[in-house]
């Protein structure tokens, strides 16, 4: 009786189906992004486990370069999470301190003057100038005194 390591061709055919199905999944909704998260991953590294030869399993050392770099990945995630919450508190903080003082912004084809009466602190902070709510990277000048 011979044991024959490789996949025969319903299997190949089988695995082809699902790698293609998979792409086919990722490639949608997604902006011409030619990276893979760490779902992507994930399911790649579960489609690869679960099609692997059993006479010749992953090799510990690739198995272990795969969590590696999928760890690298989540923790790249998480600190460009928390880089984003960081620069949005800093622009925050930012518009709070121009708080009561004179600034000119850009509206569309227009430059806006006036004083900052309040800031809402959101994702995108605004501010109040003239009666009139405008995001903070509107702003193109804060005064420290009334120059208007």
């Amino acid at each position: 009786m011979a044991f024959e390591p490789v996949m025969s061709a319903m299997e190949k055919a089988h695995l082809t189906f699902e790698v293609d199905a998979l792409n086919k999944t990722i490639n949608e909704g997604k902006k011409s992004q030619q990276e893979l998260g760490k779902d992507d991953f994930l399911k790649l590294l579960i489609t690869q486990l679960s099609y692997q030869d059993p006479t010749a399993p992953l090799e510990d050392k690739e198995f272990i370069a795969q969590m590696a770099q999928f760890s690298t990945l989540e923790q790249m995630t998480g600190m460009a999470k928390d880089f984003n919450r960081l620069a949005n508190l800093l622009s925050g903080n930012e518009a709070v301190s121009a708080l009561g003082k004179p600034v000119e912004l850009f509206d569309g084809q227009q430059i806006v003057q006036g004083t900052v009466k309040a800031v809402t602190r959101d994702t995108v902070p605004q501010i109040l100038v003239n009666g009139n709510y405008y995001n903070w990277d509107q702003v193109t000048k804060v005064f420290e005194e009334q120059k208007l």
